[in-house]
């Protein structure tokens, strides 16, 4: 069995029960004009990780790896966004709002859509989500079950939320998971670096982390 270089310690590689779970890559959270922006965060700081998530990406395809997509939306008619999520933020829009990119979050719209670069291919798994994490409200547990899959490696953003919170919710359901340091990003670097410790912290009580580097090495050894 192959090995990845991570913290806390090394983690087992499995080549035949291993996906990529790239999180949120989407233009409403990278892009000028997107909802990430109308919060006033820097968005750049998603930006340069894209050609990372990429390379991630296509190392994954490369070993015949399955590579997992996941988009937060909301249906049109907004009845699975409960006010409790719609009136956080502050935001100079809200979800659901007409904005730049088309209504904010909402299935179908421009800003939705998950970013050029790191785009799924035909036939990749691509989790339409209400919420923070992939589990809730929709068929990912079932994708993963079926693909037999029992390791996650981990991308997207933002590290501190809707990474961090799948993650935890793998970690609940028995799945071993590791995080791409570099192929994530917070719009607060004291939130991802906090967020990181987190997840390796006691032995790995929530996951692991690795370079990309790292990552990839050990696929290309298994």
């Amino acid at each position: 069995m192959a090995e990845i270089d991570a913290l806390p310690f090394p983690f087992a590689f499995k080549h035949e029960a291993m996906a990529l779970v790239v999180i949120d890559m989407q233009r409403a959270f990278a892009e000028p004009g997107g909802f990430g922006a109308s919060l006033g965060n820097d968005v750049g700081r998603v930006v340069a990780i894209v050609p990372t998530v990429k390379r991630l990406i296509e190392g994954f395809r490369a070993a015949g790896l399955p590579v997992i997509h996941t988009m937060e939306c909301h249906r049109s008619d907004l009845s699975d966004l409960p006010p409790a999520k719609r009136n956080r933020g502050n935001p100079s829009i809200r979800i659901g709002d007409a904005g730049p990119m088309g209504r904010v979050l909402v299935i179908g719209e421009p800003g939705t859509a998950i970013l050029d670069e790191v785009a799924p291919l035909p036939g990749e798994i691509v989790i339409e989500k209400p919420g923070k994490g992939a589990f809730y409200a929709t068929s990912f547990g079932e994708d993963l079950k079926r693909l037999g899959v029992q390791q996650l490696v981990f991308a997207g953003v933002t590290t501190e939320v809707c990474v961090q919170t799948t993650m935890r919710e793998a970690n609940d359901r028995g799945y071993e998971c590791l995080l791409a340091e570099d192929a994530t990003e917070s719009y607060f670097p004291e939130f991802k670096a906090a967020a990181l410790a987190m997840i390796r912290a006691q032995g790995a009580i929530v996951g692991w982390t690795a370079m990309t580097d790292q990552v990839l090495k050990g696929i290309a050894d298994a």
